[in-house]
């Protein structure tokens, strides 16, 4: 039988895991499709973007905290640790870059499904918006990046 402390480090790995994946997922999708001149693959991407996140990303931004404070009292660190305050600030910068992010994706998804039903061109609304979301992906994606370095050297 597993132990507790087993399971939620399991758990927290999956999360994380799915955190970094679906975000360079998604990033990757959007911008891919929004590489091309082909308004149907734009609204897709953006429709499918908004659901995966909501999916995949959103549970595991609030699975992530609980079971990393879990871990932390199990393994008896301190809470004021540097690795962790780093990760503390780390996912703190993902977060609030992805919060905006979250609206970015609704408002592209509804200006592209717009455009689509219209058989419009999309406005430069669109683009100034998805250069806000591309370029709020890379300080999460970097603070990502760090923590995974940070949870796994554990550095004292």
């Amino acid at each position: 039988m597993m132990d507790w402390y087993l399971f939620v480090k399991i758990i927290h790995i999956i999360t994380s895991t799915i955190l970094f994946g679906t975000g360079i997922g998604i990033a990757f999708f959007m911008w891919w499709a929004n590489k091309t001149g082909d308004l149907a693959a734009k609204t897709y991407a953006a429709k499918t973007t908004v659901i995966a996140d909501f999916i995949f990303t959103t549970p595991s931004v609030i699975i992530q905290p609980i079971s990393g404070i879990i871990l932390i009292k199990i393994m008896g660190y301190d809470f004021d640790e540097l690795w962790l305050v780093l990760t503390y600030v780390g996912y703190s910068i993902s977060v609030i870059c992805w919060l905006p992010v979250i609206w970015i994706q609704i408002r592209l998804r509804n200006l592209a499904l717009k455009a689509y039903a219209n058989n419009e061109e999309l406005p430069a609304e669109y683009y100034k918006l998805f250069k806000c979301w591309f370029l709020l992906g890379w300080p999460a994606f970097i603070s990502l990046t760090t923590i995974f370095i940070l949870m796994v050297t554990k550095p004292v």
